[in-house]
């Protein structure tokens, strides 16, 4: 079975089976990214403001940012400007003041019901404040590196866009679980029974497979090919597997699960 989706035919946007296996693509791109990232040292004075401790000299009006949300910002504009966020399942960290796409726009059906729902900002503060400095371990006795805060900055840029996809995803899992129950999460919706919608899109089970997959993945990707077979379990690792699982574990999944929840709270509105 073709797997993959089609935002412009709700019958595969809505699937939940190819919504899992979009999901499970993106564990590998986030992996691979997380990979790339944690080659360098966290270097925590690009997550700061000037004012903060941070970089200065950043070009107005990023005077009062991070080096990091200087980057980010700059990036969304160009991306906006090639229809990007037209796409429904992609949100921008700044939503304010992007610019028009210069290409045609494109027409995707009403796959979601209206909303505002994005938690950017929760997914930014989880990935620089209580990931990073837990995933670059390994690195910190290696002192801050100037040399490699673009490196980096470019790596995080790619880290947050596929953890914003994905938690964004939740929103697909809503709607085509609402339509698969829609009586059921009507009445839960009206009486406003956050625990009781929680209870509905949790699956324990599935949640439990999907860590221990990372696990498997982040020890598979973190490992050195070039080393003979008989030494691959003692190499070290490229990344530290422990915090890719918890990111998902302590973050992802319930990030995701509050845009689920969010989102089913407006579906009536």
């Amino acid at each position: 079975m073709d797997s993959t989706i089609d935002m412009h035919h709700p019958s595969t946007a809505l699937d939940l089976s190819r919504i899992r296996f979009q999901l499970i693509r993106l564990e590998d791109t986030i992996i691979f990214n997380i990979i790339e990232r944690v080659q360098f040292p966290y270097n925590s004075r690009m997550y700061l403001t000037a004012s903060e401790g941070g970089l200065r000299g950043l070009p107005h009006p990023y005077d009062s940012s991070s080096f990091l949300d200087y980057i980010l910002r700059e990036t969304e504009h160009i991306h906006a400007r090639v229809r990007r966020y037209q796409a429904p399942d992609e949100y921008p960290f700044f939503p304010e003041g992007l610019p028009e796409p210069f290409l045609p726009p494109l027409t995707y059906p009403q796959l979601l019901h209206p909303n505002t729902v994005n938690i950017n900002l929760s997914i930014l503060e989880a990935y620089t404040k209580h990931f990073l400095p837990n995933a670059c371990t390994a690195s910190q006795e290696r002192r801050e590196a100037h040399e490699n805060y673009g490196s980096c900055a470019v790596v995080d840029v790619a880290c947050l866009q596929a953890l914003s996809r994905r938690v964004h995803f939740g929103k697909f899992v809503a709607e085509a679980k609402f339509l698969k129950e829609t009586e059921k999460f009507t009445r839960l919706i009206r009486e406003r029974d956050v625990g009781g919608i929680e209870r509905e899109i949790t699956d324990e089970k599935v949640e439990l497979q999907v860590l221990e997959r990372l696990r498997k993945k982040a020890t598979s990707y973190g490992k050195d090919p070039g080393l003979p077979e008989d030494q691959q379990e003692q190499g070290p690792l490229k990344v530290n597997v422990d915090a890719v699982v918890n990111l998902y574990k302590d973050w992802l999944i319930p990030l995701t699960k509050k845009v689920e929840i969010d989102y089913l709270l407006t579906r009536l509105d």
